[in-house]
């Protein structure tokens, strides 16, 4: 089937965390035989930041982020879309092109939130939200985290169906890769800041290398230039996808840190977790409910309720008692949690919406 996918940007991760979801998932999607085209904007710099080239599994459609720009774009998937694709987050005519999508297409129509939480807290604080008019026109919701609460909340918010298709992990692109010397460190972190992640990046990050003045400390991402932080703590800033796999091989530990609304909602491992994993790195993560349907707690994954749980686990975490963790959470992510396994739930997902259209008519 020819799937026509309106995102934020396939070839390149800055400010742009979704990429290696966006990655991963299409590229095991189209070896299944579809036939992709990935629409994105020409803003926030991300074209002058590419970290990929147009990849051969799939095309790629850099649109003016202009209302001509969307509107020609969109025009053009909608003559030849078998499945049309609105993913939340493009940045730029987001409103615009959920309304348009919704309705003006016979294709299957799906719009994919890859930051459900946040979405959701925006539809309950808005009774006129333009979603509450455009989901019950969409064929399914799905989302890349959430769970449980998050399909509920779709479905209440009148979404036909939700399904969450989970993060994973893409073993042709994240493996174990010789330690550099420049994040070399005890406990790295790699996140953008953002306003609501960042009281929590103080709290289980700042806070532990303030308490462990002894210990290394490397942070990775955008937005950070400006932020006061302990003397210990190496800025690095953004990170190319390129380099990931060097960054989480390079610590003794690497910590993950959702964001409040995802931590809220829980069954939302972000993408780094599985880079992290798949990079052969021993993860440490904040409390969030759902993380033992991914990794086991204690034994495949280290988790903390806040920063003096981070700072205990270091005190006690050893190089060879954190490559056991790391290699049994790579084990088991490789088993059950990689692309190939979220492309085979999508292709199911698509063959019952077929068949339920077919007994329709």
């Amino acid at each position: 089937m020819k799937i026509c996918f309106f995102g934020s940007s396939l070839v390149s991760s800055y400010w742009n965390g979704a990429a290696t979801y966006y990655r991963g998932l299409l590229k095991e999607i189209a070896a299944l035989g579809h036939d992709i085209t990935f629409y994105e904007p020409d803003a926030f710099e991300r074209q002058a930041h590419r970290d990929i080239a147009d990849p051969s599994w799939a095309r790629v459609v850099v649109y003016p982020a202009t209302d001509a720009g969307w509107q020609s774009a969109l025009e053009n998937a909608a003559r030849s879309a078998d499945i049309l694709v609105k993913a939340s987050g493009v940045g730029v005519f987001d409103t615009e092109l959920e309304k348009a999508v919704a309705v003006g297409s016979k294709a299957i129509r799906i719009f994919w939130d890859v930051d459900a939480p946040a979405t959701l807290d925006a539809i309950a604080a808005n009774p006129r939200h333009h979603l509450r008019q455009c989901l019950p026109h969409y064929d399914i919701v799905l989302t890349y985290g959430g769970g449980e609460p998050v399909a509920s909340a779709y479905r209440t918010a009148g979404a036909r169906d939700c399904i969450p298709i989970y993060n994973a992990l893409d073993p042709a692109t994240h493996f174990p890769v010789p330690p550099q010397a420049r994040f070399t460190c005890d406990l790295s972190l790699l996140a953008n800041r953002l306003p609501d992640r960042e009281a929590r990046i103080d709290r289980f990050f700042m806070a532990v290398a303030e308490r462990r003045p002894s210990k290394a400390f490397v942070l990775g991402g955008s937005g950070w230039e400006t932020k006061p932080m302990p003397f210990n703590i190496r800025a690095a800033g953004h990170v190319g996808t390129a380099d990931h796999n060097a960054f989480f091989a390079s610590a003794l530990a690497t910590l993950n840190v959702n964001r409040d609304s995802m931590a809220r909602f829980g069954f939302s491992p972000p993408t780094r977790i599985f880079e992290a994993v798949g990079a052969g790195a021993c993860v440490i993560t904040d409390a969030w409910d759902g993380i033992a349907h991914f990794l086991d707690p204690g034994d495949e994954v280290l988790v903390a309720s806040d920063g003096a749980e981070v700072a205990d686990l270091l005190d006690h975490l050893n190089t060879e008692r954190a490559r056991e963790i790391a290699r049994r959470a790579r084990r088991r992510i490789l088993a059950r949690h990689t692309y190939h396994h979220r492309a085979l739930q999508f292709q199911n997902l698509l063959t019952g919406m077929s068949m339920r259209t077919e007994a329709a008519e």
